[in-house]
Order: C-alpha cells, then structure tokens, then sequence
C-alpha cells in the first residue's frame, strides 16, 4: 500500500518500511518530491508522449505552450481542457500521468507494481474534486482505496511519529505551492477528530511566486524605461517565475538575494529583501490568518478552546513570516514538521492502517465472526484485538502497534453544506441540511410540501455548497444528483409531506432518501464518494492508453 501525495506544485509518494515507519520514496533523480509539471510533446510519428517533473519544469520555460502545470486547481472543473498538439486533456487525465511516473518511481525502488493507494486531497475538496482525484488514480491503472484529507494524514503522520500521543488539540497550517488547509485537530488514545476546517484552493506559493515575478518586472522597467516589459513576452515571463521561486526558497534563510532580470537584450540585478516579499505578499498572508481566525472560531463553538500543537505543513510553510505572524495573531508556537513529506508519509501510514483492516476482516469473516460486509465496529473488541494481534507477524509489525493501528479511529467533518432545492412563496431556494464542519456521519430528516393539487411528480436536486458562505441562491450551489418521485397517483393535496432524509457516511457517501405517502416506493439518490461518471471515465480512459502506447 502507498500513500500519495499529489500536490498542485510538487507530488511525492510513500510507504511504510520494514520497520513499521512511513518512509517517501526517492525519484529517479533521487529526489523526494517531483515537481507536478508535465510536458507534451510531438513524436516523429505524429503522436504524443510526455515527460513528467523536473525536465519538464525546465522546458516550461521555452515550451509554455506544451507545459501543464498548477493542475490541482483545475481538478473538478469538468469543463477545463489543457489543449496541445490538436488534443484536449481534463485535469484528471493531466494529473493521472504524474501518478503514473510516480507509480514508475516506486516500482523501481522497491521492485513490485504499485496498486493499492491512498492519495491525499485538501479538506476543503467538494464532491467533484475528489471524483476527479479518484478518476486521475484510475486513469493511472492504480486502485484507490481511499482519499484522505491532507491535514487528517499530516496529524496521522505526527501522532504515528509521536508513539500514542494523546489528548493534543493540533491546528495544521498547511500552505502548499498552491493550495491552503486550515485545520483543528484532536489527537487522543486510538481517535483522530477533525473538528473544524477551512481552506483555499486558488491560494498557494504560486501566488507568492507570481506577486514577486510583478516585482521583479516592475523594478526592470524603473531600471531600463526604454526596454519595455518582461512580462510582455512569455519566455522571459518563464524566466522571471524560476527566478522568483529561487529567490523566495533562497529568502527563507536569507535576508537579501540578487536576482538577475533579462529582457529585450537588457540586464538588471535586482536586489530582493525578505522584506520586500513579505511587503508585497502581506494581503495572501492575511488571507490565510483570516482563515485560520475562522476555523478557530469555530473550534471553540466546539467546545475546542485551546491549541496544544500547530504543526506547519507544506513548502510555503517555511517561510519565516507565516510562523511570525502565527504566534502574533494567535499566541501558537508553530512548528515545522517534515513540511514537504508529513503528507504523504500519513497517507502511507493511513494506507497500511486500511491493509490491516482489511486483514483483520477478512479472517473474521473466516471465523464467523463477523458477517460479510460488517465493519469492524460490529465485531466483539476481543476478536479484534486477537485477529490484529494475529496480523503482527504478517506484516513484520509489533502486535501492540498493528492493534492500535487497527483501533484508531478517525472523524472527519464535512469540508462544505449540502442540501436541495425547494420552492417558497413562488421563488426557488436552497435549503441545507447539512452544513460546514458538521461531524460525520451525518443524517438528517426533513419535511417539505408539495407545491399544488394531484401533483404525480416531485423532483429532487440535491446540492452542494459552492460558495464560501451558505446561500439560499440556486445558483451560487451546485447540483451533484438529481431525481424524481414518479407515478403517484392524483387525488392528494397540495401541501402533502414529502419527507427527505440525507445521509453521509464517514467516507462521504452520500444516501437521500425521498418519501410520498402516495407513491409506491422511496426515491433513492446515491453519490458514491469519489466516483466518477462512467462517460467521462471511458473517454479519458482511451485519451491516456493512447498516451501510453505511444510513450
């Protein structure tokens, strides 16, 4: 089992060693992470191949055209195409191909094909981009058995290396390349509790990135007014954006760093202090301080008024303002911890703890001690503990680590609201029966009237939230299924209940059931977590083999 951390800027993966402890996997370049870029490009027979990482990182800057990057902000976008060479590819069929390479990765290094993973998702990800993420594994040929949110498999990943903390509330202040988590945890004895959570996903060191490349223009044009902008002409833009990555990883440990800026035969040194880019980046620094005030605010509506731990997680984590700006605003003493691997080392740790689940009950069903299709939770904890203890020695573990692995138990809340679409006084509205942070599983009941006279047909649109607030606009939610109570008979009333139940199990999954007195069955409506529709799935499908085949 593997955990993957696909990420907007840089993907790693992981697994747990032979030591029980989750270790990433280097890539051929011997590096831990690989840059999530992947370049297209035109073979001599007329087809495509593609080169993923840091070649094509390098090519970005004299091949933009044929370059995909930023990719993750895309994911869930069903109408979003990167188009080269004459072909158009989802975000999906783009990020497939870096697990792909990362799959190739780990097959190298440890000899045996990668099948079974675990891959990361930011806490905030809708139903629809945690389909596509879904979608990307299987387009990759690679089973998913779960998506994890990414601060849940960091605070996994930091209660793992703690050995058994317990009773810790920890924020996790994940601000990636381009990406943004904000999340309040609870670790105690055999229980990771989400409480709270917010996030971004437009908000990231690509912003960072972006806001210095407009400096660096800007002091070019102050320099050599007769030159015109670098930002006018894409390969030089390409330049500047490599520069500016450079000078901002370089600032983390510096006070000031000189970047070179090249345009129309011209050359200007640029002097960049710390306090430049802190200057310049102040508002998307802001932002996520906002975000964290937030979900703070909310952890205590929770009962959660303090925070033990704030564990910094994600490359633009390391910054020297984000910690600074942490302890002023809410008195934490942040720490960095593995920042660019606690991801995917607590997917690979979550990963073996579903492995050893499945073990444990598949030989209780062997025993007859469970019924077929049963969780854990149905079972007598002494068989548990017996059958995990049984697991030790099958995975080289000691029997007290695979038996808390196994009891661990992890509460997750909902990242946005959801509910459906009713009509009041003549205006259609959306009415959420389920909202932010709501711990799971979640259920609901709710009764609502039909609208006139011998109505035979009630439609059900059940939504999700869009924006970042609930609202009773159609428009600002969207649509996630869709049905109908049909073939009831004439004769009732208008204003006759229409009882609707939500449902979402813990791995969001979703059940609206939907009653009429008159009808003969319920209507029943299932989102199945991260699920894609088969359409879309038989399309990508034979856009990425075709890739293969010409790889």
């Amino acid at each position: 089992m593997f955990g993957i951390d696909l990420g907007t800027t840089y993907s790693c993966i992981a697994q747990v060693d032979e030591y029980g402890r989750p270790d990433v996997i280097r890539n051929i370049e011997s590096q831990p992470t690989t840059p999530s870029v992947v370049l297209f490009d035109e073979s001599a027979d007329g087809g495509v191949s593609f080169v993923v990482g840091t070649q094509a990182k390098r090519q970005s800057r004299i091949r933009p055209d044929d370059v995909a990057s930023l990719i993750k902000r895309h994911m869930g976008e069903a109408d979003w195409r990167f188009v080269v060479h004459g072909e158009e590819y989802s975000a999906p069929a783009v990020s497939s191909l870096l697990l792909k390479a990362l799959a190739a990765d780990a097959q190298r290094v440890t000899g045996s094909p990668v099948t079974d993973v675990v891959i990361t998702v930011p806490a905030y990800f809708g139903d629809e981009e945690r389909k596509a993420t879904k979608l990307a594994g299987t387009l990759a040929g690679l089973n998913v058995v779960d998506i994890i949110n990414e601060p849940t498999a960091a605070a996994f990943a930091y209660g793992f290396a703690q050995n058994g903390v317990a009773d810790t509330t920890v924020l996790v202040y994940d601000l990636g390349g381009g990406t943004f988590d904000t999340t309040v945890i609870r670790l105690s004895e055999n229980a990771i509790t989400v409480v709270a959570t917010d996030g971004d996903h437009e908000l990231g060191g690509a912003d960072w990135d972006a806001e210095l490349v407009r400096f660096l223009a800007q002091k070019f044009i102050e320099a050599q007014p007769d030159a015109g902008d670098p930002l006018d002409d894409v390969y030089d833009e390409q330049e500047l954006l490599a520069a500016a990555e450079e000078a901002k990883l370089a600032l983390s440990g510096r006070d000031s760093v000189d970047v070179l800026v090249v345009h129309a035969g011209r050359r200007t040194s640029v002097t960049v202090a710390r306090a430049d880019i802190e200057e310049i980046t102040a508002s998307l620094l802001q932002r996520t301080l906002d975000l964290t005030g937030s979900v703070l605010a909310r952890a205590r509506e929770h009962g959660v008024d303090h925070v033990d731990v704030c564990l910094l997680v994600g490359g633009m984590s390391k910054s020297p303002a984000v910690a600074r700006k942490l302890a002023e605003n809410f008195g934490l003493s942040p720490r960095l911890v593995d920042p660019d691997l606690a991801v995917a080392k607590g997917a690979a740790a979550f990963g073996q703890k579903k492995e050893l689940e499945r073990y444990v009950i598949d030989d209780l069903v062997a025993q007859g001690r469970l019924a077929a299709g049963e969780g854990l939770e149905a079972a007598a904890p002494a068989d548990v503990q017996r059958s995990a203890s049984g697991a030790a020695g099958s995975f080289g573990l000691a029997a007290t680590a695979v038996v808390d692995l196994v009891k661990t138990k992890i509460t997750n809340v909902t990242s946005r609201g959801f509910g459906i679409f009713a009509e009041d006084r003549g205006k259609a509205i959306a009415v959420f029966l389920a909202h932010r942070n709501d711990p799971l599983p979640i259920e609901v009941t709710q009764t609502f009237y039909t609208i006139s006279d011998d109505q035979t047909e009630v439609d059900i649109r059940v939504f999700e939230q869009g924006t970042s607030a609930e609202s009773p606009v159609p428009e600002d939610n969207k649509v996630i299924v869709e049905g109908a109570i049909t073939g009831i008979p004439g004769g009732h009333p208008r204003g006759t209940p229409v009882d609707v139940t939500f449902f979402m199990r813990p791995d969001q999954t979703i059940l609206v059931t939907a009653t009429h007195p008159g009808a003969t069955a319920p209507l029943l409506l299932q989102v199945r977590a991260g699920v894609g529709s088969e359409a879309m799935r038989d399309e990508e499908t034979k856009k990425v083999t075709l890739l293969k085949q010409r790889d």
